[in-house]
């Protein structure tokens, strides 16, 4: 197991994407921040958190939960009316992305109702791609075997990233 991001340099990746956001939707009153339940949620929440300090734009964010192994075999559900993010602008947030799988499923419950855009955000982007996913905000890409995995632990005070 090998650290590949410590608790700094975490905080210090989402704030800038934070910050990345807030440049790219300047024009925005508000968003809508979505984070794929678990690491997702709780990063999307943090970008919340920076956009909501450092800007006037009102940030709303809510979770999906979606079965990661098989997103079919239940329902995929938003924490908030997903007829909220009408015509909105919306961010969709995971930890990791490797095939891109989830983030596409998750973007089915977005994909509802019409937004007027819609950005994708990985902490780790891992770029083992077999869905058309696309990361617009990037924490740190790392180029690993199929083998390896990427861990990421919030479970502490200290949060780290993992190459398994």
């Amino acid at each position: 197991m090998q650290i590949v991001l410590n608790h700094t340099q975490i905080h210090q990746k989402i704030t800038r994407i934070a910050h990345e956001i807030i440049e790219n939707s300047f024009e925005e009153e508000k968003i809508f921040i979505s984070g794929i339940c678990g690491n997702g949620f709780k990063i999307a929440q943090e970008i919340g958190h920076v956009i909501s300090e450092n800007s006037e734009i009102k940030a709303t964010v809510f979770e999906i939960t979606i079965d990661k192994e098989n997103p079919l075999s239940a329902e995929i559900k938003a924490s908030i009316d997903i007829n909220l993010i009408k015509n909105e602008f919306v961010v969709l947030v995971d930890d990791v992305v490797n095939s891109g799988k989830t983030m596409q499923y998750a973007l089915t419950k977005i994909l509802e109702n019409p937004t007027r855009n819609i950005k994708t955000v990985a902490l780790v982007d891992r770029t083992h791609r077999r869905f058309p996913i696309k990361c617009d905000f990037v924490g740190l890409t790392l180029s690993t075997t199929i083998k390896n995995r990427i861990e990421v632990d919030f479970s502490n005070d200290e949060s780290f990233a993992y190459l398994i």
